[in-house]
C-alpha cells in the first residue's frame, strides 16, 4: 500500500492522479491533499478519500475548510502555507508525492520530498527549471526516486534502457526527440497573432490542461521548460535534445540511438497513462485510458518548429545554454507574463518581448541554495512588473 501525498490536487494532474488512485484502492491510499484556494473542491475530494491532512493557501482558507470538512463529519487535520506543504511531503507517514503545484509556488515542497527521499512524481516543470542541480543534487544524497510526470518525460523515461544512469553516451543514445502538438496556433497567419485573445490560447486542441499551461502551450514555452527538464532527468546535452511538432499528440516523444534505432511511446493525450506509469512502475496498471486505433488516426505528422512563430522556445534555449540563474529568470518573467496576459494587461505577442528584455536586464549569476534561486526569482518578476504597464 502507498500511501500518496499530492501537490495541487484540484488541478488537471491532481484530478487524473485521484481518478487513476480510485480505480486501484487496494493499492494506493491518500495521506494528504492540497490547494491554493479551491476550498469546495478539495472540501468534496476530502470527503471522497479521507486523506490524514488537507493544505490549504491561507488561513481564512483553512478555516473554511474545517467547516466544511466537519459539516461533512471528515477528521482531516486542516493546515495551510508553504510550511505545511513541506510537511506533508516530507512526512514519514507519505511514501509517494505527486508533485503538481503549478509555477514557482511547488518548488520548496518538491525539494522537500526530494530530500526526504521519497517517490517523486514529478508533474511541476519549475522545479528542475529554476533548480535543476539543486533538485538532482537532493534526489542523490537522498536516494530519492525521481519519475518524470510530463507525458514528454515519462514517454522518454519509457524508451530508454534499464537502469539508465544519466550517462548517454554509455547507453547509446543519440538525441531525445521532444514532441509537441503546435498548439492552437500552428498554422494561424503570423501577422494576425497579435490579435489572440485569451479564450483562443487557452483552447487547446488536443489537451485538456489549466490557462497557464495552455498559453504556455500555446506560445511553446512548455516545450522549452520541457527541454531543460529533459536536460537534467536524462543528462543529456541540450545540443541533443530536439524538438519535433507532431499535431496528431499520438507519439508522446522518442529517443534516437546510435545504431539508427528510434523508440517511440504511442498513447492517446490522457495523463492518466504517465500518472498510472509513474505510480506503479516498474510494474503495469491500468489508468483508465483507451488503446490507441492507429487505423482510425491513419497518418502521424511531424515538422521542425519555426522559431519566428515561436520564440519563447529559442528564449528557452538560450536560458539553457547560458546556465546559471538564466533558466529561473525566465521562468518568472514568463509567469508574470502569462498572468498579465490572461488578465488582458498585455496581447499575446508581447509575451516573449517581456520575457526577453526581463533576461537581458538581469544579469547572469551562479544558483547555490533555494534561497538564490528565491531572490533571482523575485527580481525578475519586479521588473517583468515594472515593464507592464498599468491598466
Amino acid at each position: 500500500m502507498q500511501h500518496i501525498t499530492i501537490l495541487g490536487s484540484t488541478g488537471s494532474i491532481g484530478l487524473s492522479t485521484l481518478d487513476v488512485i480510485a480505480r486501484h484502492l487496494d493499492r494506493y491510499t491518500v495521506y494528504a491533499l492540497t490547494a491554493q484556494s479551491r476550498v469546495d473542491e478539495l472540501a468534496q475530494q476530502c470527503g471522497q478519500f479521507r486523506p490524514q491532512v488537507a493544505v490549504v493557501g491561507t488561513a481564512e482558507a483553512a478555516q473554511k475548510l474545517r467547516g466544511l470538512l466537519r459539516e461533512k463529519g471528515v477528521a482531516t487535520q486542516v493546515e495551510y502555507g508553504e510550511a505545511a506543504l513541506c510537511a506533508v511531503s516530507s512526512a514519514s507517514a507519505c511514501d509517494t508525492v505527486m508533485a503538481a503545484i503549478v509555477g514557482a509556488a511547488g518548488l520548496a515542497p518538491t525539494l522537500a520530498a526530494a530530500r526526504a527521499g521519497k517517490k517523486v512524481l514529478l508533474a511541476n516543470k519549475e522545479a528542475l527549471v529554476m533548480s535543476g542541480q539543486l533538485l538532482m543534487d537532493a534526489v542523490g544524497a537522498s536516494g530519492a526516486v525521481l519519475m518524470p510526470i510530463d507525458s514528454e518525460h515519462n514517454a522518454i523515461f519509457q524508451c530508454l534502457p534499464a537502469g539508465y544512469s544519466r550517462v548517454p553516451e554509455k547507453h547509446g543514445i543519440a538525441k531525445i526527440l521532444l514532441t509537441a502538438s503546435g498548439g492552437p496556433f500552428l498554422k494561424r497567419p503570423l501577422d494576425t497573432l497579435d490579435k489572440v485573445t485569451c479564450e483562443e490560447a487557452v483552447a487547446h486542441p488536443k489537451w485538456v490542461m489549466g490557462r497557464k499551461i495552455s498559453v504556455d502551450s500555446a506560445t511553446m514555452m512548455n516545450k522549452g521548460l520541457e527541454v531543460i527538464e529533459a536536460y537534467w532527468l536524462f543528462g543529456v546535452p541540450a545540443t541533443d535534445i530536439d524538438v519535433v511538432i507532431h499535431p496528431q499528440s499520438v507519439v508522446h516523444s522518442m529517443v534516437s540511438y546510435v545504431d539508427g534505432s528510434v523508440l517511440a511511446q504511442l498513447g492517446n493525450p490522457d495523463m492518466r497513462t504517465p500518472i498510472a506509469h509513474a505510480l506503479a512502475y516498474p510494474e503495469r496498471i491500468a489508468s483508465g485510458v483507451a488503446p490507441i486505433d492507429l487505423v482510425q488516426i491513419a497518418q502521424l505528422t511531424f515538422e521542425q518548429p519555426d522559431l519566428q512563430r515561436f520564440p519563447c522556445l529559442k528564449l528557452a534555449y538560450d536560458a539553457l545554454h547560458a546556465g546559471g540563474s538564466a533558466p529561473a529568470v525566465m521562468n518568472a518573467a514568463n509567469e508574470v507574463a502569462v498572468q498579465a496576459f490572461l488578465d488582458r494587461r498585455i496581447g499575446f505577442r508581447t509575451i516573449n518581448d517581456l520575457i526577453a528584455r526581463v533576461m537581458d536586464a538581469l544579469p547572469l549569476c551562479s544558483i547555490a541554495d533555494i534561497e538564490s534561486v528565491c531572490e533571482q526569482d523575485r527580481r525578475a518578476r519586479e521588473i517583468a512588473l515594472s515593464n507592464i504597464q498599468p491598466s
